[in-house]
């Protein structure tokens, strides 16, 4: 393994610095650092150096899916997007509610070395809603699994969702809920409910059916003592609830993608099914309201929802589509212009929300960490002055399901560093 040399980056968007990596370590961090002889050079001039980012919702379709995704293609596309972590969701076939299932998913992503692939748990055997998973067997597992999730559902009964918090209290675990009441938006529900949604002619999925399970569930975690994650919150009476939750104390935190931050309900005029998701795009108050919301740290991340489908589940009417769109290569630039661009992050306040706070709601040691001697060398260098042009053919991802093809973005990753090693360039 030889040493690595990045050289005038400027660290968390601040002063600039060289950094020199060795044995998967960041051993110097300096103005002039020792170069060794062979040492591989990442010039950085210009450009921003942050903590390798950690994608919190990655659909990685892989055991069952693999016409879509697979752990290999989907670690690839999350390198090429400044990723040194994913978590990789657990509906798949099988779906990982066993500690076995859970070690195959671990053991595939190390097969493929370029990011951390951990991971989640399904919350209930078979997503089915009703009789928990092996919660703790995985957690005991070499998965070491700590998140829970049956993502693409909600598990809608309180009683079931009161037992698994009180499992996964035990050893600090985290259950991630999709926030959808079914007797409010049930499985048909894809446009947001409004006069889009009845012009339109497609089922609408109300506000409340996010708000009201969120609410539900931060009573849960304020009795339980455990913490809840809301997944892709997109609403502001979401938004509204997680900031009520998080002033009581309550063990809540919120992720936003970054479909919900930039695109809106006025692209569902066309019928296009590349921008159905679940939950739906919203309208620009509740887009300026997950912004603001992620600006003041009352959404605690930026995670992808990643999901990759092949064109034959893809490409359909509207209303049978499936849900989805690719995420882990575009986020950053999304996130840049959303954000940035606007003055509404800096480049340290990206590193907390894309790095930083995923890492501490998944448990994550060594990512997320400071750019210093003796870390972890988990880091990404951008560009943010280069801005480039979505090409879905252009994608590592093996789905096509690009909603920012043909857009162009600013920030433009460099390089990725994954345990001292380039895994993009």
């Amino acid at each position: 393994m030889s040493d690595l040399v990045i050289t005038g980056g400027r660290l968390l968007g601040r002063a600039a610095g060289d950094i020199r990596v060795s044995r998967g370590r960041i051993e110097e961090v300096g103005t002039r650092v020792e170069r060794t002889a062979g040492a591989e050079v990442v010039d950085a001039d210009g450009a921003v150096v942050l903590p390798g980012l950690v994608d919190l919702h990655t659909h990685l379709r892989q055991p069952g899916f693999e016409d879509a995704e697979t752990v290999a293609s989907g670690s690839a596309a999350a390198a090429a997007g400044g990723f040194t972590a994913v978590l990789a969701m657990a509906n798949t076939d099988p779906v990982t509610d066993t500690a076995e299932a859970a070690e195959r998913i671990l053991d595939l992503g190390r097969r493929a070395g370029l990011v951390d692939v951990v991971p989640v748990g399904a919350v209930t055997k078979g997503l089915l809603g009703d009789e928990l998973a092996e919660l703790a067997l995985m957690n005991r597992s070499r998965a070491r699994v700590t998140v829970f999730s049956d993502d693409g559902r909600c598990v809608q009964d309180a009683r079931v969702m009161r037992r698994a918090l009180d499992y996964i209290r035990a050893f600090d675990g985290v259950i991630s809920q999709h926030s959808q009441d079914s007797s409010l938006a049930g499985p048909a529900a894809c446009c947001h409910e409004g006069e889009l949604a009845g012009r339109l002619g497609l089922p609408g999925w109300p506000a409340p059916a996010e708000s009201v399970i969120i609410a539900r569930d931060a009573e849960l975690a304020r009795h339980t003592g455990a913490r809840v994650h809301v997944a892709h919150v997109s609403t502001a009476e979401g938004v509204d609830v997680i900031r009520w939750a998080k002033a009581r104390g309550i063990r809540m935190t919120a992720e936003v993608t970054p479909h919900h931050l930039a695109l809106g309900t006025e692209l569902l005029t066309g019928y296009d099914p590349v921008f159905k998701v679940n939950p739906p795009l919203r309208p620009t108050e509740d887009q300026e309201a997950v912004r603001a919301a992620l600006a003041d740290g009352t959404i605690d991340a930026v995670a992808t929802d990643h999901a990759p489908h092949a064109r034959h589940d893809k490409e359909h009417t509207f209303a049978t589509a499936a849900s989805g769109m690719l995420g882990l290569e575009t986020a950053l630039g999304v996130v840049a212009e959303v954000m940035v661009a606007t003055g509404r992050l800096d480049w340290a306040g990206v590193a907390e929300r894309m790095s930083l706070a995923p890492a501490r709601i998944a448990g994550l040691a060594n990512h997320g960490r400071a750019i210093e001697a003796g870390e972890p060398a988990n880091l990404v260098v951008i560009d943010p002055a280069t801005a480039w042009t979505v090409d879905k053919e252009q994608s590592a991802s093996l789905s096509r399901n690009n909603p920012w093809h043909g857009r162009t973005l600013p920030a433009r990753v460099v390089a990725t560093v994954f345990q001292g090693q380039v895994t993009h360039r």
